[in-house]
């Protein structure tokens, strides 16, 4: 129980802070969607820049830690994509929409504050190694696996769906801030002090509105229909891609307990807002991906207490 208060709780009050204020039009969703461009495009990109320009890329990459929780990600689309193509009988590009609810976890919004309050900031490094490439790697894959399910039959050259499947990434704003994260950590060029005093507090910034702003985002999306695709993706995200890491992560590779504790804790979270953002992108399975992001956000109060409980 004191898991669920000190951890767990104080972070869904802020999302539930930004649903009220949209809900009883405290805030206006025009500027609810100012708040996430905001955390998005620039707080949170800066929050990964700094992060992995600072990260120790020997101690915290490791094939066990990342095999761990992408093990469990790409299990999590496979049950997703193949529930929605053989027992719902979606369209194909539905089901590499649904698919991806089941492999893009909430890492950043969700994963990093709860890991932070649970094991403490220093756990974080192993969130960032995972997130380093989450919405590279996430992406690529899903855009490849949309992009040649729509080309079958068309005749687009592979030229030229690799030059699409490139310009959506590099142009995505976390991607931009791991990257250039990456040339600062690996170039051994060092800013100036008062260049970091910005980041920083542009850093103190993020986590709190992007909370806040998923929140009010979050009122948008209804539950309407679908009821049994959406509730097969919130096990897609919340049961079968942790279960899959902490198996992994566990006896497979019998990860030490900081990176396993990363591992298993950020696959336990919800679908992220990328998925609908996905979806939304190709308007495939609008509605699924909405309902799957809040639904699953609701219950993974009490799914993350489960992991907490279980993990040591």
């Amino acid at each position: 129980m004191q898991a669920l208060v000190d951890v767990i709780l104080p972070v869904f009050l802020v999302i539930g802070f930004g649903y009220v204020a949209v809900w009883r039009r405290l805030f206006s969703d025009s500027a609810m969607d100012g708040v996430m461009l905001f955390a998005q495009n620039f707080a949170v990109p800066t929050l990964l820049f700094n992060a992995i320009a600072h990260l120790d890329l020997g101690q915290s990459f490791n094939l066990p830690l990342l095999t761990t929780f992408y093990g469990g990600a790409f299990a999590g689309y496979m049950f997703a994509w193949a529930g929605a193509k053989y027992l719902f009988a979606r369209p194909p590009e539905d089901c590499v929409a649904i698919g991806f609810c089941g492999l893009f976890s909430n890492s950043l919004l969700l994963g990093i504050p709860i890991t932070e309050r649970a094991y403490g900031s220093e756990a974080l490094a192993w969130n960032f190694a995972i997130i380093s490439v989450h919405a590279p790697m996430i992406y690529a894959f899903g855009i490849t696996m949309m992009e040649v399910t729509r080309s079958r039959g068309s005749g687009l050259p592979l030229g030229k769906l690799a030059a699409q499947i490139w310009r959506r990434i590099i142009h995505n704003p976390l991607v931009i801030g791991i990257a250039l994260g990456f040339a600062v950590n690996l170039s051994g060029v060092r800013p100036p002090e008062l260049f970091w005093s910005a980041i920083e507090m542009m850093n103190r910034a993020a986590i709190p509105a992007a909370l806040f702003g998923l929140g009010g985002v979050l009122y948008r999306y209804k539950p309407e229909g679908d009821f049994k695709v959406i509730v097969w993706v919130v096990v897609a995200s919340l049961a079968v891609h942790p279960a899959v890491a902490w198996v992994i992560g566990g006896p497979l590779w019998g990860l030490d307990t900081g990176p396993q504790r990363s591992a298993v804790l950020t696959a336990a979270m919800a679908p992220g807002v990328n998925s609908y953002l996905f979806a939304n992108m190709y308007g495939r399975a609008n509605r699924v991906a909405a309902s799957g992001v809040l639904v699953g956000t609701g219950l993974s109060i009490l799914t993350i207490w489960g992991w907490l409980l279980i993990l040591p």
